[in-house]
Order: C-alpha cells, then sequence, then structure tokens
C-alpha cells in the first residue's frame, strides 16, 4: 500500500542556502532508493523557518528501510544542527484499505 510521509522541520532563520542544498542532496539519493515515488518541499508562507517535506513511498517498508539507512541519518544530523527542534514524522498509507478488526 502506498505510503505518504510528512517531515515537519523547523530551521534558524540563516543559513537557509546549506539548508535547502542539504534538503535538495537527501533527495536526489532518495530519488535512487527501491519504492520512492515522489518527494515537495513545503515553506510556510508566514514562517519560512518551517518546513516540511512530502514524500510518497511504494510501500510503508520501503520507507522504513531508506529512514533507518545510514546515508540518510548522515544527511539527517547535518540538518540537525540547523534545526530548533527535533525533526517530526507522520506517517500515513493512502486510502482507507487498512480496516478495523474487532
Amino acid at each position: 500500500m502506498i505510503a505518504k510521509i510528512l517531515i515537519k522541520r523547523r530551521f534558524v532563520k540563516e543559513n537557509r542556502q546549506a539548508i535547502l542544498a542539504l534538503l535538495n542532496k537527501m533527495r536526489s539519493i532518495a530519488l535512487n532508493q527501491p519504492g520512492y515515488i515522489s518527494g515537495e518541499t513545503l515553506m510556510q508562507l508566514d514562517y519560512p523557518e518551517n518546513m516540511a517535506v512530502l514524500c510518497t513511498w511504494q510501500s510503508m517498508e520501503d520507507w522504513l528501510t531508506w529512514k533507518e539507512k545510514d546515508e540518510r541519518k548522515t544527511y539527517e544530523a547535518m540538518l540537525d544542527i540547523y534545526q530548533t527542534r527535533p525533526t517530526e514524522f507522520e506517517e500515513y498509507l493512502l486510502g482507507t484499505g487498512v480496516t478495523d478488526k474487532k
């Protein structure tokens, strides 16, 4: 089942070019990962230091494999330097195919 991942970060107001370069590098690496479909980076209009990445994967397993890769964690650590709070991950499955079994 398709997975949609929302990654929310709040950055310092300085160093925007370095931050964007890291985000772009991370996406370029993700492009070659099994199951990666797409991604987009969003910047909040009134608070541009608040950014989110919405990415789509073929499955939650594909996403979790990428999330745990050392290469991704290296870039995540580089981004952490510029953040004012920890990264938040929200993981969703597309559609309503999951049912509650009672």
